[in-house]
């Protein structure tokens, strides 16, 4: 199917995002919407424009955009991996979709791909406009999972000393500090997605995480979400893929109706851009959203 795409852009928090919206060419009616996230530290253009247009091909209007702080969306200080931020973002996105002409404002989804999946949960319980979500390599920690992961107690308070000292001097000079979001494949070993340029080291990606991004994301709870989520969810993991156990965590703790579909032998970045994985992961979850969606209405 040949599909068309629009800059747009909209508000969040007094912010400006920018976004890419993909759609099916010569439609002719409201059609269902997905907003569409990626992992952490990235931008529109690496997973979420390539999951924008596999959904643009099977029927429905996407919304790629830079989260606040992100690409080319305005907020500072930049670079912030803010969670809490990021779904509000959603929700604002949700928003922005449902006053479009050409989107069926009772048929908007979310897909969060690795860390975002995280912030859609959270998203989807803070506005009934998402009517359903979707998990593709979804990164779903617990506090106590991401203190563990930092290196325990001690050194998440490291970091936290370290978030604050970098928002002091921010509040005082302007100043940020950074660290790459992604770090660099060892000595020896192949390039992989984040420092491959055919793949995520593209030139609209500057590789930065923000200091002062700890403070909220050792704060952050994503299994918290699943006991308050009520709509539809779809998981499309695989257990050679980014912690599988926090996936099932999720899913068992979730009061609303769950599909799963777990593929054999995906790694997390070929969950980004393989695509196979792609095209069965888009599969699932435009039938996942089709099977939900309302009736279009006509447009004009």
């Amino acid at each position: 199917m040949s599909i068309t795409t629009e800059p747009v852009t909209f508000t969040s928090s007094g912010e400006t995002l920018v976004g890419t919206l993909h759609r099916p060419a010569a439609a002719g009616t409201r059609l269902p919407a997905v907003i569409v996230s990626g992992a952490w530290g990235t931008v529109k253009e690496q997973m979420p424009a390539g999951y924008a247009r596999e959904l643009a091909a099977r029927g429905f209007v996407a919304l790629a955009f830079d989260f606040r702080s992100w690409g080319r969306s305005g907020g500072r200080p930049r670079s912030m991996e803010d969670p809490f931020a990021k779904a509000d973002d959603i929700v604002a996105a949700a928003e922005f979709l449902a006053g479009r002409a050409d989107v069926d404002a009772r048929a908007i989804n979310g897909l969060g791909i690795c860390a975002s999946a995280a912030y859609l949960a959270r998203a989807a319980t803070l506005t009934e406009r998402i009517a359903s979500i979707a998990l593709v390599a979804p990164a779903l920690p617990s506090r106590a999972t991401v203190t563990a992961q930092v290196g325990g107690e001690d050194a998440a308070t490291a970091l936290r000393r370290a978030a604050q000292e970098a928002q002091a001097d921010f509040a005082r000079s302007g100043s940020e500090q950074f660290v790459p979001a992604a770090q660099p494949p060892a000595p020896g070993a192949a390039a992989d997605y984040y420092s491959d340029p055919q793949r995520g080291a593209i030139a609209e990606w500057d590789n930065t995480f923000n200091l002062a991004s700890w403070t909220s994301w050792l704060e952050f709870d994503a299994q918290a979400a699943a006991r308050e989520l009520r709509q539809p969810l779809l998981v499309v993991h695989s257990d050679a893929a980014v912690r599988p156990d926090s996936v099932r965590e999720f899913v068992a703790a979730v009061a609303g109706p769950v599909e799963q579909v777990w593929l054999d032998g995906v790694t997390q970045f070929d969950f980004y851009d393989g695509p196979g994985p792609m095209a069965a992961a888009a599969d699932a979850v435009a039938d996942h959203f089709a099977r939900l969606a309302a009736v279009p209405d006509s447009i004009g």
